[in-house]
């Protein structure tokens, strides 16, 4: 049997083994995460020394031994070099990696998850949109991937797809009109809705084609976030840096 693997993906994490050797992470798109030795790479002439850092991506040739993965190869197609003279948009790639290895499985799907890295990254780097709607358009995205997501298409009290005009926290989505009173939730911005139903909806590769307004993307902020907060019951250590 052939141990030996081409995987394409990204380096989540990376952290130092022994004198000279990393353990990284890796998400893929054939294998999910994945985690794998990078055996001399921290020495100053390894042909890994640039290829088993975070943000790295490409395909990986690696050897699946019982039970662990070592990358014996990579073929670097983007190292994001251009997030490394913004220490802000760093620590936002930071978070939005925290985040896709803590939902990342081995053995799954994750090309999606793949793919909306890749694309979130991408748009950082080129400066076209603000770094909060970036990080907004992402943690919707990933609670869609997740399949844990607010209800923003049809009222949670009568079904109706029309008149979505409130936000109910608790209901965990959208309230029309008529069942405001009984079901209560907030009032949002119809141009907040629309945004919320195109994150969701939207290929990856369309996600990253619009600017909001400043309102509406307070609203949003507040609606996603408030969200996660309450139901990822989960921290992110790299968040923190988001708000400095």
């Amino acid at each position: 049997m052939d141990n030996n693997l081409l995987l394409h993906g990204m380096v989540l994490s990376a952290m130092p083994i022994g004198e000279y050797d990393k353990r990284i992470s890796i998400l893929t798109k054939e294998r999910g995460k994945i985690s794998a030795f990078s055996k001399g790479a921290r020495r100053p002439n390894s042909s890994l020394l640039a290829a088993s850092n975070p943000f790295v991506y490409g395909a990986f040739e690696v050897y699946q031994g019982r039970s662990s993965y070592t990358v014996h190869k990579v073929d670097v197609s983007n190292y994001f070099d251009g997030l490394k003279n913004d220490l802000e948009a760093v620590w936002y790639a930071s978070y939005f990696m925290e985040m896709a290895e803590y939902f990342a499985q081995e053995n799954t799907d994750e090309a999606e998850r793949l793919k909306l890295l890749y694309a979130t990254l991408r748009a950082l780097e080129s400066k076209k949109f603000s770094k909060n709607l970036i990080r907004i358009i992402y943690e919707l995205k990933t609670m869609a991937i997740n399949g844990d997501y607010p209800n923003v298409f049809a009222c949670l009290g009568c079904g109706s797809t029309e008149n979505l005009d409130y936000f109910s926290m608790e209901k965990r989505g959208c309230v029309c009109m008529e069942c405001h009173e009984k079901e209560g939730g907030f009032r949002i911005q119809t141009s907040v809705l629309y945004a919320m139903q195109f994150i969701i909806s939207t290929p990856v590769e369309k996600l990253f084609t619009f600017r909001l307004s400043e309102s509406v993307e307070n609203q949003l902020d507040y609606i996603v976030t408030s969200y996660r907060r309450r139901y990822m019951e989960h921290e992110f250590k790299s968040e923190s840096f988001l708000h400095m």
